[in-house]
């Protein structure tokens, strides 16, 4: 891997919160592509701006090689409880972005590389998979399955969709990606003007986030995060893993939505 460009501090550029957030979302690639442009040219007109970007990316690139190798549950709970509270905090994620970040990421693989055994398969992260949701439907909504009125007839390795009409929850789209070569599905459903995005990843389930707010509802283990203006709330069905997130939708709602059970789901 290329390391990245060197820290001169006179170079650095004077950006904003907003424009330090969307140069972070622009290299891990969750900016949503109707806003990509506008935000290279942003960051461009900065002074070192593009620099920074590129310093972004490499640090992107070095933390999913990085999963390429399986730490101990104790190193990963600590990354991640780090990277959660540094996106509580902008402060903290404008002094990352300024330097601490790359070094850490270096110190990581470092350490990652002279201690653990290579070769093990990683996966994806709980946030990684959230993310996904704010691409945006780039499809219609799934019809409701034909053998029966509470699911929907898209599914992710036969874990289906539910179907909330009965709760005032219809289906408004959904999209298809991969996500380092699983499949996922998100359905989007709205009610009253307010949108939630319901995401299954295929293949087994994804480490569970440490640094999450634990609750159970309907006899489901359900685990809660902040990401950005979001709410993400993830659980287990049939040894995939669900996420459901939403802006501007009490943490409550998205709660009580994940501990829905289908009629025939077992989970």
């Amino acid at each position: 891997m290329t390391p990245p460009p060197a820290d001169h501090k006179a170079n650095r550029p004077e950006l904003g919160r907003r424009e330090l957030a969307d140069l972070a979302s622009l290299a891990d690639g969750s900016l949503p592509a109707a806003q990509r442009a506008e935000v290279e040219a942003r960051i461009a007109a900065a002074p070192g701006g593009s620099a920074l970007l590129e310093k972004e990316r490499w640090a992107v690139d070095a933390l999913r090689g990085a999963a390429m190798v399986r730490a101990p549950a104790s190193l990963r709970e600590r990354i991640e409880a780090d990277r959660a509270r540094a996106g509580r905090s902008p402060g903290r994620r404008r002094a990352m972005l300024g330097g601490t970040l790359v070094g850490a990421i270096a110190v990581v693989l470092l350490v990652l590389v002279l201690a653990l055994p290579g070769g093990t398969p990683g996966a994806p992260s709980v946030s990684q998979a959230a993310s996904l949701a704010l691409r945006g439907a780039s499809l219609g909504a799934p019809l409701p399955a034909h053998d029966a009125r509470y699911k929907l007839s898209s599914d992710v390795d036969e874990v289906y969709f539910p179907n909330w009409t009965g709760i005032g929850w219809k289906a408004i789209g959904q999209r298809v990606d991969q996500l380092d070569g699983r499949q996922a599905i998100t359905i989007y459903y709205a009610k009253h003007g307010v949108e939630v995005a319901y995401t299954i990843v295929g293949g087994s389930a994804l480490a569970q986030p440490s640094a999450a707010v634990l609750s159970r509802l309907n006899r489901i283990q359900l685990r809660s995060l902040t990401q950005g203006n979001r709410i993400v709330v993830t659980w287990r069905r049939d040894g995939h893993t669900c996420i459901l997130s939403g802006a501007r939708v009490p943490d409550h709602v998205l709660l009580r939505l994940a501990a829905v059970k289908m009629k025939s789901d077992g989970s």
